[in-house]
């Protein structure tokens, strides 16, 4: 499985890539907002960082002006991957961008059949946002189940992205059910190093070691 930051933090994002823990990274609205910096600057600084996909998302919601944004942010770098919302226009702009070779991240989505319709119109990347569907109590890794499924009873190449990841044990469910990509907040990525029995077993050998008298 290949991990994105999910953020516009582009000192986290550096960072990560530091570890070795980012693939990529998903930007939107929100959380370029949140950056509190222009939008052309903050996708070029992190394209910069990575040479993985970087999604950047459309606000445009009719499908003219959703190529016209596009075509400002496909022209910020080469692994720009334009994001578009899995709407009818999302799904035209989905359609006639892939067909001329530029990376499309459909998102939100939230039903195996809108993920269907994402792999016919040619998208790169799908991204069901597990985190929202179990937020009204259903549960998110049933769709990603559902889809990875579906993907591979047609073999088609869309990549499944999984989005609204909340927790570690998220990521986890992902991986097993087999999904492509997983696309966390960095304090979520940075989360799974953590486990209580590597920081007994560090604290263990740090005080045998004293013991010694050596150094190293």
């Amino acid at each position: 499985m290949k991990f994105f930051a999910d953020t516009g933090d582009v000192a986290e994002i550096r960072e990560l890539a530091e570890m070795g823990l980012v693939d990529g990274v998903t930007t939107n609205p929100s959380l370029i907002a949140k950056a509190g910096r222009p939008l052309k600057d903050v996708i070029k600084e992190i394209c910069a960082i990575t040479t993985g996909p970087v999604s950047a998302e459309v606000a445009a919601l009719d499908f003219a002006s959703m190529m016209k944004e596009a075509e400002v942010l496909r022209k910020i770098a080469k692994n720009v991957a334009v994001k578009v919302p899995l709407t009818v226009d999302g799904l035209k702009a989905c359609k006639a961008l892939s067909s001329d070779g530029t990376m499309v991240n459909v998102t939100l989505c939230f039903s195996p059949n809108q993920a269907l319709l994402a792999a016919k119109a040619g998208a790169h990347f799908v991204s069901p946002f597990i985190g929202r569907l179990d937020d009204i109590h259903i549960d998110g890794m049933d769709l990603v189940a559902e889809i990875r499924q579906i993907y591979d009873n047609y073999d088609y190449a869309t990549n499944i992205l999984v989005a609204s990841i909340r927790t570690p044990n998220h990521i986890k469910q992902a991986a097993l059910i087999g999904a492509d990509y997983a696309t966390a907040p960095p304090a979520v990525l940075k989360s799974l190093i953590k486990h209580p029995l590597t920081d007994k077993g560090i604290e263990m050998f740090l005080a045998d070691w004293k013991k010694t008298g050596q150094s190293i």
